[in-house]
């Protein structure tokens, strides 16, 4: 069996070399810090549970992937513009909250141990260039980024609770969120665009969760990220595969990219394995998706002139449509092409 070598430690990496090795391959993993997770301290993120039919925890161990980390179902979600507020709840999660970062607990350090304990081997402060590995997976490509995340983590006495906060004051053409789980809260803002208001955003974020909430927070730490999507993904270069985030996959809408991230890592291993196509594979399972989330970018950005009230009075709607949503339906298509045409002049680093 050929040696695979794979350059980046995040999800799509190790999804990659978990598989790859369970089928006989050696694998070798290039990561240029200390450790996998460096880039997220603590930080709580939604696995998200409503673009595919399948639950994610089962399409995770069909990918050959344990859930050996912190995982907590979210069926009840807060929406509110500040002004309007609906509760809004499913029969299965809506997502499955985990915890991202270099210790144990983390998504990140599950699947390093899972691949550790299969044999992959992780080179930790080595680079290799991307003509020299077989898989990229480095990540988000930081000079092209359309989202930043600015937040902290806390130690609270809140109970378990997720509210989202669609306001162009607190979050930009994004979102702000508050999330608890175990005497443990994540507060952000999710900014969009015009990436500079992202401090002032999160001071007024923080001052709606605690002035208007009576927030708790205790030892808190700042979190924070930048998130890149591209319509025109790079699946391959030569003979080298690029998957997660290095290929641009994040939804546009959201800025999820966990499912998309282990997704990409198992299908490139497949085809590696198989000996198949993997750039046609890729396109295949994601073109859609990516193109359902570009249309989904434009609608919210024009119900965000009206301060987002439709969609707080009409979360039921979105919550029954949400997997045809994600999934590029007729109007979708009809509408993509205005939806690119906005896209384009609103986002001029946009790959398309």
């Amino acid at each position: 069996m050929k040696k695979i070598k794979i350059l980046g430690s995040g999800l799509s990496g190790l999804s990659a070399a978990i598989n790859l090795i369970k089928q006989g391959h050696k694998v070798d993993i290039y990561e240029k810090n200390k450790d996998v997770g460096m880039r997220f301290h603590g930080d709580l993120q939604g696995l998200e549970n409503w673009s595919e039919k399948r639950d994610i925890l089962e399409e995770l161990k069909e990918m050959n992937i344990e859930i050996n980390f912190d995982c907590d179902p979210f069926s009840h979600m807060t929406l509110t513009n500040c002004t309007k507020t609906k509760d809004v709840f499913t029969e299965r999660p809506l997502f499955y909250l985990v915890k991202r970062g270099s210790f144990s607990g983390t998504i990140d350090y599950g699947l390093k141990e899972q691949a550790l304990k299969l044999g992959v081997k992780i080179h930790f402060e080595t680079t290799l260039s991307p003509d020299e590995v077989d898989v990229v997976a480095t990540g988000p490509i930081f000079d092209e980024a359309q989202g930043v995340v600015k937040g902290i983590i806390f130690k609270t006495d809140v109970k378990d609770m997720a509210i989202v906060v669609f306001n162009d004051e607190l979050a930009f053409k994004g979102y702000s969120y508050l999330v608890t789980t175990k005497g443990y809260g994540c507060m952000c803002t999710v900014v969009f665009n015009e990436v500079s208001r992202v401090n002032d955003c999160f001071q007024r974020t923080k001052e709606f969760f605690v002035k208007k909430l009576n927030t708790d927070i205790q030892s808190s730490k700042d979190v924070g990220g930048l998130g890149s999507f591209s319509l025109k993904n790079v699946f391959k270069e030569g003979t080298t595969l690029y998957v997660g985030e290095s290929a641009g996959l994040q939804d546009f809408l959201w800025g999820f990219g966990m499912r998309f991230a282990t997704t990409s890592g198992y299908l490139a291993a497949q085809s590696i394995i198989n000996k198949e196509d993997y750039e046609k594979i890729a396109k295949e399972h994601f073109r859609n998706r990516l193109n359902a989330s570009a249309v989904n970018r434009y609608l919210w950005e024009r119900a965000a002139k009206k301060d987002y009230s439709f969609i707080i009075s009409n979360a039921e709607f979105v919550k029954k449509n949400l997997y045809s949503m994600h999934n590029y339906h007729l109007l979708q298509r009809i509408l993509y092409p205005i939806a690119l045409s906005y896209l384009k002049k609103k986002y001029p680093k946009l790959r398309v």
